[in-house]
């Protein structure tokens, strides 16, 4: 199984890390075999799978829920899991439900904005930790590129720098610009992942729902690799279509019992309905 130090000697021989999100075990089996390096069980998980309007309505369990599946479907890759809004306001919240996603199967946990204590804290109590700068979906109201004034930009700069200096183990930037990604990238020590910063960071990540087909909605920072969603509709129209024509289940679908035993049968139901 990999781990931290893995990555870390990719990023430094410039080899490109490569996540994916996953929610259940089905698609995270997929994942693996399709040669994914590690996969993100985010607070995604609300709004791709569970019908919620918002990540912050993504709740612990939730998330333990589903990295145990995400583990059950590949026990040997690297998970990172989402600590959910309002589960790490503190030091010692923090590692009490980064306790909860690592009994689940999550091998680093992942927070939200530039707090450096938090990363002391979870990594001195033995977690891998993965922090996220840009933006933050669960605490911005509006989901809009992050670091575009050279103040903005300066100031992701330093927080950066700062989460490095406090010993993370990953820092994923989302939805800033190429430079500064890219300066980020050079700066700090840890391996960064992308989503929406363009090419120079060490590794990319997607929603596999938007990578897939699954969303509707087009965003600027992904590319569909696939049409699942219209396959899958396709499929179930069909499947509609067959049944109330009478063309499904067809004679090759059916199971059909010894002609002894249907003989026996037939008399005790015949006894039954006397």
């Amino acid at each position: 199984m990999s781990n931290a130090s893995t990555f870390l000697a990719m990023k430094r021989r410039g080899a490109k890390i490569v996540v994916v999100t996953a929610y259940d075990a089905p698609t995270a089996r997929i994942e693996v075999e399709a040669g994914v390096d590690i996969i993100l069980v985010g607070d995604s998980v609300g709004v791709n799978i569970l019908g919620y309007a918002h990540e912050r309505e993504v709740t612990l369990a939730d998330m333990a829920h589903h990295i145990a599946a995400v583990r059950r479907g590949a026990p040997e890759i690297y998970i990172i899991g989402d600590l959910p809004y309002a589960t790490y306001d503190t030091p010692r919240q923090a590692i009490e439900s980064s306790r909860v996603l690592g009994e689940a199967g999550a091998d680093c946990v992942k927070f939200e904005g530039a707090q450096p204590e938090l990363v002391r804290a979870l990594a001195t109590a033995g977690f891998d930790v993965c922090c996220h700068l840009g933006l933050e979906s669960q605490h911005h109201e509006v989901k809009r590129r992050q670091g575009k004034t050279a103040e903005a930009a300066a100031k992701l700069f330093h927080d950066a720098l700062a989460l490095d200096a406090a010993g993370q183990n990953f820092l994923v930037l989302e939805l800033v610009p190429q430079e500064l990604a890219a300066r980020i990238t050079e700066a700090i020590g840890a391996p960064t992942i992308g989503i929406g910063a363009g090419a120079a960071t060490d590794g990319q990540v997607l929603v596999v729902n938007d990578l897939a087909g699954i969303t509707e909605r087009e965003f600027k920072h992904n590319r569909r690799y696939g049409a699942v969603g219209a396959a899958l509709g396709a499929a179930v129209a069909a499947y509609a279509r067959d049944v109330r024509a009478g063309l499904f289940p067809a004679e090759a679908h059916a199971f059909h019992m010894g002609e002894e035993e249907r003989a026996a049968f037939e008399r005790a139901a015949r006894a039954d309905e006397a």
